[in-house]
């Protein structure tokens, strides 16, 4: 599959529509708490560590919210909400200076992890288009 990143305008948040729920059926809530487990840990290895948590335990506890957070914009149980509230990533991602080249890594490290998975590529890309949309909306600062 061919994993597309869509150009980011500064300020600008496009449509953004939620992944089939059939992608969390296929994977199971294992597999998707795996994919996203294993994007942290490319993540660690990153240029873009350094706005993640750099604590071990608090740097595992985002991996839990962020599988929480996927889980339910996926179909599953609200764990997201269960446990920390409404998502309001925007406002959650804040504090964090997220520029459009912090996005692209971001994205690269999910495309390593997404491209190993061997799943239908509609229920793929259904979750990637969701990434790639998800993303533009984090942007919270220009370029450097």
């Amino acid at each position: 599959m061919q994993f597309n990143i869509s150009q980011a305008q500064f300020g600008i948040r496009p449509s953004v529509t939620l992944p089939s729920p059939e992608f969390l059926k296929v994977v199971g809530e294992d597999g998707l708490r795996k994919i996203i487990s294993d994007h942290y840990d490319l993540i660690k290895q990153s240029s873009i560590y350094n706005i993640f948590p750099q604590d071990e335990k608090e740097f595992e506890q985002a991996k839990i919210n962020s599988s929480d957070f996927f889980i339910q914009i996926c179909g599953g149980r609200k764990y997201f909400n269960e446990n920390r509230g409404a998502p309001m990533m925007v406002a959650r991602h804040q504090p964090f200076k997220i520029t459009p080249k912090v996005r692209i890594v971001w994205l690269e490290c999910y495309m390593e992890v997404l491209k190993k998975l061997d799943i239908d590529e509609n229920l793929l890309k259904s979750f990637w288009n969701y990434l790639d949309i998800f993303s533009i909306w984090m942007i919270n600062t220009s370029e450097d």
